[in-house]
């Protein structure tokens, strides 16, 4: 399955589309939970890989469309794809309320600043493109795990 583009009202609807759909059913609002749940749903259907272009087009394209194009963040997108899928691939919960309850972790907004200097995810280079962790390594690109064999590479 792969991403559309919904550049028009009468354009078929992509798959971040339903997804977000999907959440916003029962949200009233999307916050932080919202976006970890979307990421889960991401990760599930079309692994972690593919989630990160589908997860970043996808709040890219949101951006836009809301008329804030700054706000979206190249590395905190793909970072927060990355730390789901690797939370997936040591669990079997098959739904999202047992997952974020057993994964509390992820639901704390500020889970990144424990591998990234607020400095260095608030550079242009860090908005615009992927940065490694420059405080705390991801354990997942250190070491083969689960997440590696879900991104069908030894190491990213």
């Amino acid at each position: 399955m792969t991403p559309q583009s919904r550049e028009t009202p009468d354009a078929p609807r992509s798959v971040f589309d339903e997804l977000m759909a999907d959440v916003m059913a029962t949200a009233d609002r999307f916050g932080h939970r919202e976006h970890v749940h979307l990421t889960w749903l991401a990760v599930r259907l079309v692994g972690v890989p593919d989630a990160i272009q589908l997860v970043s087009e996808g709040i890219q394209r949101t951006a836009r469309y809301a008329g804030a194009p700054q706000k979206y963040h190249a590395t905190v997108s793909r970072a927060w794809v990355e730390v789901v899928g690797h939370h997936l691939a040591h669990s079997s919960i098959e739904d999202f309320p047992t997952f974020a309850e057993r994964t509390p972790s992820l639901l704390d907004k500020r889970l990144l600043t424990r591998h990234y200097a607020s400095a260095t995810l608030a550079s242009q280079r860090a908005r615009v493109g992927w940065v490694e962790p420059d405080l705390l390594p991801f354990p997942w690109r250190s070491v083969r795990t689960p997440l590696m064999a879900l991104m069908g590479a030894e190491s990213a």
